[in-house]
């Protein structure tokens, strides 16, 4: 196919997906010898993911060059993102024996060095998008940094370049092991009543949570999480009875 007939077919996908709302983001698509590029801003992470799946997706396309961040929740200049970011993984008990660091002006700053770290975590923030860089343990601990970037309301993006030593395999099990760690530590879900599956990097979230909007934060948790290109969100909410006059 011709590349404006790619770029078609990209748009045509994107419409179909309700949650990708074109109308109400803004985004560009680039194609050139193959290679896919989606510019813009999204209104969540979950539109962000699934428009770079559904364009992926489209015969032709054999690369995706991911331009596309996600609008803030609030507003903040990158030192303070910086600093936010920095202080929740340094205050993250999965961390304590690791170093580490933030970027500024291109230097980085120790806020925590011990003599024998178990990993190094460095954090950089560039026009909102949160850049993790070193090494962690595992691929839980990789995946909690991401998340723990994502929390932080100014963040438009992380991109997540922890390498995990020693190497491990990525599969389901792996995936479905983070998103149940990350909802144990939002104080605002109670992980107890979410039961969460993963196939072929799918999250299923199922059980009964008592408000519309812990289910949100339930899906949104899941979605954070690095390597997640789908979220399946069956979780319902309970109806409580109401009290006799």
């Amino acid at each position: 196919m011709s590349g404006e007939t790619i770029i078609k077919e990209v748009w045509a996908a994107l419409e179909r997906e309700p949650r990708v709302n074109l109308h109400g983001i803004s985004v560009t698509v680039e194609f050139d010898d193959g290679t896919l590029t989606l510019i813009g801003e999204t209104g969540e992470v979950a539109a962000k993911k699934l428009a770079l799946e559904l364009a992926a997706a489209v015969p032709g396309v054999t690369g995706i060059v991911d331009r596309l961040r996600v609008a803030p929740a609030e507003v903040m200049e990158d030192g303070v993102i910086r600093d936010h970011v920095g202080d929740a993984i340094v205050g993250e008990p999965a961390f304590l024996e690791y170093a580490v660091r933030v970027l500024v002006k291109g230097a980085p700053e120790p806020l925590r060095e011990p003599p024998e770290p178990a990993g190094v975590i460095e954090v950089d923030v560039t026009g909102g998008v949160v850049i993790l860089n070193g090494r962690a343990g595992s691929l839980s601990h990789k995946r909690l940094a991401g998340v723990l970037s994502w929390w932080v309301p100014g963040s438009r993006d992380v991109v997540n370049g922890l390498d995990v030593l020693p190497p491990m395999e990525d599969n389901d099990d792996e995936v479905a092991d983070a998103v149940r760690l990350v909802l144990e530590k939002d104080p605002f879900v109670n992980a107890s009543q979410v039961r969460v599956g993963c196939r072929n990097y799918i999250v299923t979230l199922d059980g009964v949570v008592p408000r519309e909007k812990e289910k949100d934060m339930a899906e949104a948790d899941a979605w954070y999480v690095f390597r997640v290109n789908r979220v399946v969100n069956r979780l319902e909410v309970s109806v409580e009875a109401p009290l006799a006059s």
